[in-house]
């Protein structure tokens, strides 16, 4: 174990197959010594920005650790700081609620061309186009530097090209959006690097030996304040290890699930400062988990297959009519097809705002199922996170797709030829297609609540 540790440390690419890609992906490693250096100038910065709602246009890694810093500050009562709002959706609801007004705006990519951050951006510079009122966080050289550059942004945080995404919050990419929040960064620092790395480098070995030994589902119990915490370990975890036909299912919950397939790690977390020794905690013990299971961690083969699915779609408009299912018949559905060893995967292309009915019909499947395995999520969210396993993992996913039924307000995407209502259904339709291919199980409804399902 100790010698996993110093080769993780050592930067050592032979922990991971031949063909990895972990020669340019390990900077993550360095973070908490760079926040530490860094932090009373970002903090000084964040100081200036005279707004006190922020709004962040983001998707996947770069937007989940944010999420997860700025509901732990809302949830620990401090009052102190700014509102962060995190707008990582397509859904023109969703979009169309998000008061910009008197916010500033965090365009968040580490590619640059993401092109839901792109949509995102060109929504909120219609209503406010004022640069100073934005700020980038991107890899050096993006095409997001150079439209910071042209549309006078207030400032372009480019940050170390060798952290992915997933790996990046103790990057600028999860300490700008901090900062903004009201955290003290020297304390986040100060927590990152207290961080016990040989005890993340056992919870790495035993999660990969307990899904090499058919415990897969890692069932990690949070703290009821800390339930965002389990968005964005989860995408880490699948995103990670969901290769090969192999992989870790991340199943976030706060209470305890017990099966013969589960993996259970309990967390234990006080105040918000301390996420950031369970960032980096979770970060290493993916990261030889991978090992474990021979997996590389840092690459993400199969998340451009529903990318490259949308696109197709959205170049053939207008979109081809889907069937769906009676969604009062799909707890029936499940109990046919789902098998011992089997996880449910819920993917709601819905509003945002659903988060508690969406866990009732979570804990309502699992029951109905003698405890399987079940996971949530909104798309497209999941699809730059646990996507990945989903097709790129083990076929033991069985998913419920869950579609909009009634028509969505008309919000337009200034300089494309199609507004979010169509993307976020071409994105539905894409991953639908991608599942397909994989030979995966699934279910498609169309509902405007989760509630619906049964």
């Amino acid at each position: 174990m100790a010698d996993l540790l110093a080769r993780l440390e050592a930067r050592d690419v032979t922990l991971w197959p031949e063909g990895n890609v972990a020669s340019n992906r390990l900077g993550w490693l360095d973070l908490p010594n760079t926040l530490q250096a860094e932090a009373d100038a970002l903090m000084d910065w964040a100081g200036g920005v005279e707004q006190r709602r922020v709004v962040l246009l983001g998707m996947g890694g770069s937007s989940l650790g944010p999420e997860v810093l700025g509901a732990a500050w809302r949830a620990a009562g401090r009052r102190d700081g700014r509102e962060l709002v995190v707008l990582d959706t397509t859904d023109p609801e969703t979009i169309a609620a998000t008061d910009f007004s008197d916010a500033f705006m965090l365009v968040s990519s580490k590619s640059g061309n993401t092109l839901e951050v792109q949509a995102l951006f060109a929504h909120a510079w219609s209503l406010v186009p004022e640069g100073g009122r934005y700020a980038a966080i991107t890899d050096p050289g993006t095409p997001l530097a150079k439209l910071a550059a042209e549309h006078g942004f207030s400032r372009c945080f480019e940050n170390p090209p060798d952290v992915g995404g997933r790996y990046s919050v103790l990057s600028r990419f999860g300490m700008v959006p901090a900062a903004l929040v009201g955290y003290d960064l020297a304390a986040l620092a100060k927590a990152a690097l207290s961080a016990d790395r040989q005890a993340a480098v056992d919870l790495g070995v035993a999660m990969g030996e307990a899904a090499l030994a058919g415990r897969d589902k890692v069932t990690i119990v949070v703290p009821e304040d800390y339930r965002s915490f389990g968005l964005w370990v989860e995408q880490l975890i699948a995103e990670s290890t969901g290769k090969r036909g192999k992989g870790c299912v991340p199943v976030p919950t706060t209470e305890t699930e017990q099966g013969p397939d589960r993996h259970v790690v309990l967390l234990e977390l006080g105040e918000p400062e301390e996420l950031a020794a369970e960032f980096l905690r979770w970060e290493m013990a993916t990261a030889i988990a991978g090992h474990v299971l021979e997996v590389d961690p840092f690459d993400e083969p199969n998340v451009s297959e529903s990318k490259a699915n949308t696109a197709k779609a959205l170049a053939d408009l207008p979109l081809p009519e889907v069937e769906t299912h009676d969604p009062s018949q799909v707890g029936a559905w499940l109990r046919e097809v789902v098998r011992p060893g089997d996880y449910v995967s819920l993917q709601a292309y819905l509003a945002y705002g659903r988060d508690e009915s969406l866990e009732a019909l979570r804990r309502s499947v699992r029951d109905g199922l003698g405890g399987t395995a079940v996971t949530a999520g909104y798309g497209p969210r999941f699809l730059h996170s646990t996507g990945q396993l989903h097709k790129g993992g083990p076929n033991t996913v069985v998913s419920v797709q869950m579609v909009r039924r009634s028509p969505v307000p008309a919000v337009v995407i200034p300089g494309l030829p199609y507004d979010f209502a169509t993307l976020i259904a071409a994105q539905a339709l894409g991953d639908l297609r991608s599942l397909l291919d994989h030979g995966r199980r699934v279910v498609r409804v169309a509902v405007n609540d989760p509630s619906e399902v049964s």
